[in-house]
């Protein structure tokens, strides 16, 4: 009995876990598309931009903890999902434009979403240290859209548009401390659902406030 119970959790688990990964491979796909339409390129830019902004930061994360074959590339539905993604902004471009912070809010439920997910995997490759949970909840949540960026010669948007990657600390740091409270199934989900929601919470909130870290600001010589 408690065996088919433990069983039932695991593909319970399995099944949010792959929810996660999918919205934030939408949410991040749907973003990279429209940067590229913005920058004018051609179709192919516009589903490698997609497919890059939305597994790129899962790649960095997968080598860094000695997977075999990264996720992405081990289960191409990923790379499959970010090229349907991006024919949907492609045929429906002339609405999508219309809606304001659209690439912001896609981005903001992207980060959200990895961030957890980097977050998980710290923890299941026998690494719950709060130090490496930031680590691998940033990089997962983050730096798909930095090679985006990078791919438009533009500053990654992290680096210089509100708070970003410090949403996803944040976010991460939510992560570590709802884990630390209960070590079972269930304190992993609630963690992961408090990751989602705080990394996505402030994010939201700095987007409609407009706030944005400070600068140094430069005197003219």
């Amino acid at each position: 009995m408690e065996q088919a119970i433990n069983l039932a959790k695991d593909i319970d688990f399995d099944l949010f876990m792959t929810i996660m990964e999918w919205i934030g491979t939408v949410a991040f796909a749907v973003s990279g598309a429209v940067v590229a339409i913005r920058h004018d390129l051609d179709y192919y830019g516009i589903c490698f931009l997609a497919i890059i902004t939305a597994v790129g930061g899962g790649i960095v994360r997968d080598v860094l903890v000695n997977r075999n074959l990264p996720a992405s590339l081990a289960n191409p539905t990923y790379a499959i999902a970010s090229i349907v993604t991006a024919a949907v902004v492609i045929f429906s471009y002339k609405k999508i434009q219309k809606i304001g912070h659209l690439v912001s809010i896609a981005d903001a439920i992207g980060l959200a979403a990895f961030t957890a997910v980097g977050c998980r995997v710290a923890v299941v490759t026998q690494h719950p240290k709060m130090f490496v949970i930031i680590t691998m909840g940033v990089l997962t949540g983050t730096f798909g859209g930095v090679l985006r960026d990078v791919f438009v010669q533009e500053v990654p948007y992290c680096f210089r548009r509100e708070v970003y990657a410090v949403a996803s600390i944040i976010g991460a740091i939510a992560f570590y401390l709802s884990y630390h409270l209960s070590y079972d199934f269930a304190g992993l989900t609630i963690a992961i659902l408090t990751a989602f929601a705080v990394t996505l919470a402030v994010r939201l909130y700095a987007i409609f406030k407009n706030l944005h870290l400070g600068k140094v600001k430069q005197h003219d010589r």
